[in-house]
């Protein structure tokens, strides 16, 4: 019975870290274009076509030579100001894993590039909370209204899932063999 009990809480801590891992998608900048200055991205239409949430990755894919990419402030991002940033990223294949909700500002600092569209804001908004609504007030004999849920679902051409990484294939073994092992010692 105790055995059982464990094997049951054992489930309940380990789902949410492993609905995690199969919910997060990563979001590459620009699509196939990337992160780049040529042809004329519409960084800020990119984004808002994007339905980011906390636990996704943002993959800048650039030609290192030519760009980087630099995570500011809002006042920053405005004034493509590159005097201060909070982090300055340079390899050209660089993941940012989104770890709070709001605003997150990115430019490539090279002079000009900010200024001529090379910046993107990731808004990582909170679900929407929906409210019950009311039934008309004479109407008794009708069933109560049934609240709607929207869920954002990103088309699988703008995120793919996080599938294939060694630290989520790591995690999830780890995962398994505790269960196999608590399994075990309760049967």
């Amino acid at each position: 019975m105790a055995a059982k009990r464990i094997v049951a809480q054992a489930l309940l801590i380990l789902m949410p870290a492993l609905l995690r891992l199969s919910l997060a998608a990563v979001y590459k900048v620009g699509d196939s274009a990337g992160w780049t200055t040529i042809g004329n991205i519409d960084y800020k239409q990119w984004a808002a076509t994007k339905t980011f949430q906390v636990g996704d990755v943002i993959l800048f894919e650039y030609n290192a030579q030519l760009h980087n990419v630099m995570r500011v402030t809002h006042s920053m991002y405005r004034a493509c100001n590159t005097s201060s940033p909070l982090a300055t990223y340079t390899t050209g294949n660089d993941s940012i894993k989104i770890t709070t909700k709001g605003h997150h500002f990115f430019f490539c600092g090279v002079p000009g590039h900010c200024q001529a569209g090379q910046k993107v804001d990731i808004n990582v908004l909170r679900l929407p909370e929906t409210a019950p609504a009311s039934a008309p007030s004479g109407s008794t004999l009708s069933p109560p209204p049934v609240p709607s849920v929207s869920v954002p679902v990103s088309s699988p051409s703008n995120a793919l899932t996080l599938k294939a990484s060694k630290g989520n294939f790591a995690k999830l073994g780890l995962a398994i063999t505790v269960l196999q092992f608590l399994y075990q010692v309760s049967h």
